[in-house]
């Protein structure tokens, strides 16, 4: 029997790592709709929204990894890439 579709193995999809990456997605996407609405309308901030949105689109996806890596860190739970491994063996 394949090993992915074993109800005995399943592992909810929503785990940290997934939200984190969702998380900075819509925060991201938040950031670019504001400072593109202060563009449109001419917001006398705009220049100013437009190099945090620059920083932050950089700094966020850093921070993310940063999360993740120190979650994996913690006792028992383990590295990511080991379980990961460990759902892509077939017999």
């Amino acid at each position: 029997m394949n090993q992915k579709n074993d109800p005995a193995n399943f592992k909810s999809s929503w785990t940290f790592r997934r939200i984190a990456a969702w998380a900075g997605i819509v925060l991201l996407l938040g950031l670019y709709v504001a400072t593109f609405l202060a563009a449109i309308f001419s917001h006398p901030g705009a220049g100013r929204l437009f190099r945090f949105c620059l920083g932050m689109t950089i700094a966020v996806p850093v921070f993310i990894w940063f999360l993740t890596w120190a979650a994996g860190k913690l006792p028992g739970r383990g590295d990511f890439d080991k379980s990961s491994d460990k759902n892509s063996k077939s017999d």
